[in-house]
């Protein structure tokens, strides 16, 4: 068998087995292109069963990569602290910036859609890279992209009607307010998740 025709024959076995472990087509298809490269490149009399090592190679390299987005979830959880702490130390009147701050609050929970609204906090506020937004929000880091900058040419847009009627303050603004005063904890992504209806 050639080696086009390996790869046509295992590719879609590969691809199921990578997407059931990562949850995410296109990090599935990326593990599923690198273990073929390994495999082009190393001698295949080395290989007793081509079926048994590519099986074996992209479970590895989808617990390999799961390691890693958990990594670097944690780096980023690590330095929210600081971020809350950066954002105390500001000299501002806390009655002015409270005032200021539910304003702001309610343009973007009037302006933007619920998913626009979590990135946008998220990444504006609290410095989420398209990593950790692709992570906790169970999104592309390209749809988190192309949102983001969706929610800002909205929140820009002066010609976009507000409805600033607000009889009951929203669940992720109770939590915002929690995440600057006492550190950010996970009930705010929570709150911006609960607000985003499933597909």
């Amino acid at each position: 068998m050639t080696q086009a025709q390996t790869i046509a024959l295992y590719h879609p076995m590969l691809h199921s087995i990578a997407y059931r472990i990562v949850k995410c087509k296109a990090d599935a298809e990326d593990i599923v292109q690198d273990t073929f490269l390994k495999w082009l490149s190393i001698e295949k009399e080395k290989i007793q069963n081509t079926k048994a090592y590519l099986i074996k190679s992209v479970t590895n390299n989808c617990l390999n990569h799961l390691q890693a987005l958990k990594r670097k979830k944690e780096e980023y959880m690590d330095q929210i602290p600081e971020l809350i702490n950066k954002f105390k130390e500001l000299d501002l009147s806390p009655i002015d910036l409270n005032i200021d701050m539910q304003a702001a609050l309610k343009v973007i929970h009037n302006k933007l859609e619920p998913l626009e609204r979590a990135v946008f906090v998220l990444r504006e506020v609290f410095n989420f890279d398209y990593e950790a937004l692709q992570e906790v929000l169970e999104k592309k880091k390209d749809h988190c992209r192309q949102l983001f900058s969706r929610a800002k040419k909205k929140l820009e847009d002066e010609s976009l009607k507000i409805n600033f009627d607000w009889p009951a303050k929203p669940q992720w603004v109770e939590n915002f307010s929690k995440a600057c005063e006492m550190g950010f904890s996970s009930d705010l992504i929570k709150s911006l998740k609960g607000d985003v209806k499933p597909v």
